[in-house]
């Protein structure tokens, strides 16, 4: 059974940076889409950037020039580097993989905080 476990949420500062990463625990291969998705609340889940297994890249329009995913296809991980954070960034993030066979996982979920 895969599970995916997120890292490295918490409180900063406007301005400040933060980066979560993502591991794929189990057997999952390396040919699958990751990303990671925000919810705020009261707002539904969204897309904050995605990568495949070639390293194509996704971004939100809100987090272009901010945030940047990176994969590691070796260990089964993603991280998000998240730059230049505004208090509207403020939710839980959620990594997710997109798999043919495994079908659509996720991650429990980290919250990041942006707020002086």
């Amino acid at each position: 059974q895969v599970q995916l476990v997120e890292s490295g949420g918490g409180l900063v500062q406007p301005g400040g940076s933060l980066r979560l990463s993502c591991v794929a625990s189990g057997s999952i291969g390396r040919v699958y889409v990751t990303g990671w998705y925000r919810q705020a609340p009261g707002k539904q889940r969204e897309l904050v950037a995605q990568i495949t297994s070639g390293g194509i890249t996704k971004y939100a329009e809100f987090v272009k020039g901010r945030f940047t995913i990176s994969r590691d296809n070796a260990k089964n991980t993603v991280d998000l580097q998240m730059n230049s954070l505004k208090p509207e960034d403020t939710a839980v993030y959620y990594c997710a993989v997109f798999h043919m066979t495994l079908g659509n996982l996720w991650g429990q979920g980290t919250q990041v905080t942006v707020s002086s």
